[in-house]
């Protein structure tokens, strides 16, 4: 699911209706400081970041004055937060809270619902299973019908019996179908409003906003800017924008799924350029690379039966970082034509290996045409100098065991490299 910004959110929140704080935002300290003094007032300083937990690790933070809002802003743009960068924050008025709540509609994919599910809790600003662990009463759900909608009044029921107050009950029952329209208009897979804010002068506002979109539908919504429709906590790298361009937008033929691990390599380091065939078997085979210490540079797949020339791609987008080995942990019994990948990897190899003699590679292959897979892929690379061990289906279950063998060549490899020098 592809995410978009708080402000972003808000934005879409604003135009269905739901108040939203009044606010801008800055990629500058003096930016920031300009929007306080046109507010007018105590403001908070949100970073913009596809994380949550923000407030905690500093990227939320409250001012009194312009001159305030400046020096809070510089340091929160001087910060990472959970690895990410801070490149801009929205400064918005600090509200007078009475009562927080929390709103969302997340689609229920469970075979038993298959629909979106509207949430409704009477604690918000927290998580809303960690309230409904806690206080079950205190959460209530409503199945939405797809065809006939969620209508104000079903709302309204929900509200009455989570015993809302009569002069809360209409100006939050708007809200919730705001983000309902939000939801429908968007192609959402999950909208939600935490924390939904009564204030003090007996106002509604979505002071939070979390969205994720259909990656199906991304092509529909030029306007949020979006590179990569994929669930990910940051942008996307240019590595990444070349491979979803390059390798999956536009060929539908099979999975050839690229996405890097490493964004900021620390020199000295060992990398490892995986490859994986099938969701569950290749997750196992870089678990067992990562429990044996060694970082992967990127997470790769190519499934559902691409062609030779789709996983070509995908192995020189793997080859385009600084890896010191590569890995392929086929680690099922793939129904689809293995020999494609073979083909793809002798000529990516003498492309990538030709001048790094005894460079490691390790391939777990296992599925149809898989013997013949094995014979191209052990005569193509017979001439080419590197460190070479080839496996299949009787190792599917042993992901433990090539990891290891994965890091006995690494570590053979960087030895001769030493000694070399």
């Amino acid at each position: 699911m592809a995410r978009i910004y708080e402000y972003q959110g808000k934005a879409l929140l604003s135009k269905a209706g739901v108040m939203i704080p009044r606010g801008e935002i800055a990629t500058t300290a003096e930016e920031a400081g300009a929007i306080a003094k046109k507010i007018g007032g105590p403001v908070v300083i949100k970073a913009q970041v596809w994380a949550t937990g923000r407030f905690k690790v500093g990227g939320i933070q409250f001012a009194k004055t312009p001159e305030d809002t400046r020096m809070k802003a510089e340091r929160v743009l001087s910060t990472k937060i959970k690895g990410l960068p801070v490149t801009k924050v929205l400064v918005e008025e600090q509200l007078e809270i009475a009562q927080e709540y929390y709103a969302g509609i997340v689609v229920n994919s469970s075979v038993s619902i298959k629909a979106p599910v509207l949430v409704f809790s009477t604690e918000g600003g927290t998580g809303v299973e960690e309230v409904a662990a806690r206080n079950p009463e205190r959460v209530g759900k409503l199945v939405i019908d797809m065809i006939g909608g969620l209508e104000i009044e079903k709302i309204r029921d929900l509200l009455v019996q989570m015993r809302i107050r009569k002069e809360r009950l209409e100006g939050i029952a708007a809200a919730i179908f705001g983000l309902y329209r939000v939801f429908l208009d968007n192609d959402a897979r999950a909208v939600e409003m935490n924390p939904l804010i009564w204030t003090k002068d007996g106002k509604v506002y979505a002071a939070d906003c979390h969205i994720t979109l259909d990656d199906s539908s991304i092509f529909r919504h030029p306007e949020f800017g979006i590179d990569v429709p994929r669930d990910m906590e940051r942008e996307p790298t240019e590595l990444e924008k070349l491979a979803w361009i390059h390798i999956e937008e536009t060929d539908y033929r099979g999975t050839g799924y690229f996405a890097q691990m490493v964004t900021e390599y620390q020199e000295g380091e060992v990398y490892v350029g995986f490859h994986g065939i099938g969701g569950g078997g290749s997750m196992l085979g870089a678990a067992a690379l990562i429990n044996r210490g060694l970082k992967i540079a990127n997470y790769a797949d190519t499934s559902g039966d691409p062609p030779a020339s789709k996983v070509y791609k995908v192995v020189k987008a793997i080859f385009a970082q600084p890896i010191t080995a590569y890995v392929m942990t086929g680690a099922c019994l793939a129904n689809q034509e293995q020999w494609y990948h073979a083909f793809a990897l002798v000529k990516v190899l003498h492309e990538e290996l030709k001048e790094r003699s005894g460079f490691p590679v390790v391939i777990l292959i296992a599925g149809n045409r898989e013997k013949e897979t094995i014979k191209i892929l052990q005569d193509g690379l017979k001439g080419l100098n590197i460190r070479l061990e080839i496996y299949g289906r009787d190792y599917i279950y042993r992901s433990d065991y090539i990891a290891e063998r994965a890091q006995k060549l690494i570590d053979e490899y960087l030895k001769e490299r030493k000694e070399a020098a």
